[in-house]
């Protein structure tokens, strides 16, 4: 009777640790089925350009004949408004002239003579495209609207959009305005960078004192992008006859921002759900550092955080670089000590600097620090990649150890 209750509770346990393995197999071919899905090329699409980019890295994580210039029509008020935030006061009164007041086109329908803060005349451009509200702010930031679409090229300089030149503040199609999907990806993570563009453009209803009635503005956002994608907080739509259909749009999940873009695109909400779904799936953010780790054998620590979009496997091929500063320079003087710089592929796509941990510093010998050589990899790193690489097959281990006892 034992022998056969022996018997029965081996071919228990065998069928216990089957049906384990085939979960964890199941888990498994899951798991990687759900790292092939996002590996494959992006959702087609109905755009003549797109582009696709993260927001903390810059990264562009797709382009679609990115750097093809075209007309953008309204897309162009994102950097009106960041021109306007960056030269301006908010809390200014800007008066409407009667160019802005006529302007053609979509309109806040101010009047001629009257006053709105450059705050509001913002919301009013970036929620429901005011035309007028374009050349008011044009004139008011820049003097005139020659004068603003000088500081709206400048700033393209600055950017490096190389294929983006600006004639007006609004969008309306004109002869030598245009850009393209990556430089507007690059002038949206920019922009989405400053807290009061961002705020302005998640915004969904925004209101405003009306001096010429008794009832406020209140403008709602054209970006329906906002009610049909979680977590979309951004940024811009635009048409003109020539321009079609134009779209500037941003999400954010788990703590990641992205932008895309597309250009004449007769499907364009379905279109920016479908990239915004792929980036997501695809290059998720991982943390490469945090601010304030140590190094394990100087004693440094790092100045700020890094993180970045890996697709799959391009962790495990970031390098990490250390490059010392020079005793005798005066950012050394001022507690800088160095840089670590990420290397993907031989090529650099971040960096923070080391400064001194003083109670380190101060506790070692000067005779007995090692000194760091430049451009070597930094053992802080070599031990991130280990517990990357390890970290998944570390949760996998404990979890059959534990299925089998």
């Amino acid at each position: 009777m034992l022998l056969f209750l022996a018997r029965r509770f081996n071919i228990y346990r065998l069928y216990v640790l089957s049906i384990c393995l085939t979960i964890a197999a199941a888990l498994s071919a899951s798991s990687a089925a759900g790292a092939a899905r996002p590996s494959e090329k992006p959702p087609a699409n109905q755009a003549k350009a797109a582009a696709l980019a993260d927001v903390a890295s810059g990264r562009i994580l797709y382009s679609q004949h990115g750097d093809e210039p075209m007309k953008i029509a309204s897309l162009t008020k994102i950097m009106t408004a960041i021109v306007a935030i960056e030269h301006g006061n908010l809390e200014d009164k800007v008066k409407v002239s009667k160019r802005a007041a006529g302007k053609e086109g979509s309109s806040l329908y101010l009047k001629a003579g009257e006053t709105i803060t450059l705050r509001n005349a913002l919301y009013g451009l970036m929620l429901r495209s005011g035309n007028d509200a374009a050349i008011a702010i044009a004139e008011h930031v820049g003097g005139s609207v020659e004068g603003f679409a000088f500081l709206m090229n400048k700033k393209a300089e600055e950017l490096g959009l190389e294929n983006s030149h600006f004639m007006n503040p609004h969008g309306l199609d004109e002869p030598g305005h245009h850009s393209s999907a990556n430089d507007l990806a690059k002038l949206a993570v920019y922009a989405l960078r400053n807290p009061e563009f961002k705020k302005i453009v998640g915004t969904q209803v925004r209101s405003a004192p009306n001096p010429n009635d008794s009832w406020d503005y209140k403008w709602v956002n054209k970006n329906k992008m906002l009610q049909m994608y979680e977590g979309a907080d951004g940024v811009k739509t635009g048409y003109t006859k020539q321009a079609l259909r134009t779209l500037v749009s941003s999400a954010t999940r788990g703590g990641q921002q992205l932008v895309a873009v597309t250009l004449n695109d007769r499907d364009d909400w379905k279109d920016h759900a479908s990239l915004l779904d792929y980036g997501f799936a695809r290059f998720p953010l991982v943390r490469v550092v945090g601010a304030g780790e140590p190094l394990k054998e100087y004693p440094f620590e790092t100045a700020e955080g890094f993180a970045y979009p890996f697709a799959e496997e391009e962790r495990e091929r970031l390098e990490i670089r250390l490059v010392p500063l020079n005793p005798e320079s005066v950012q050394y003087r001022l507690g800088y000590r160095g840089q670590l710089k990420f290397m993907l592929d031989g090529r650099q796509v971040g960096g923070v600097p080391l400064v001194a941990d003083a109670e380190r510093e101060a506790s070692t010998p000067k005779s007995g620090q090692a000194q760091p050589q430049a451009d070597r990899p930094s053992v802080a790193a070599t031990a991130s990649q280990r517990t990357f690489g390890t970290a998944f097959q570390t949760v996998l281990k404990a979890l059959l150890l534990q299925g089998g006892e």
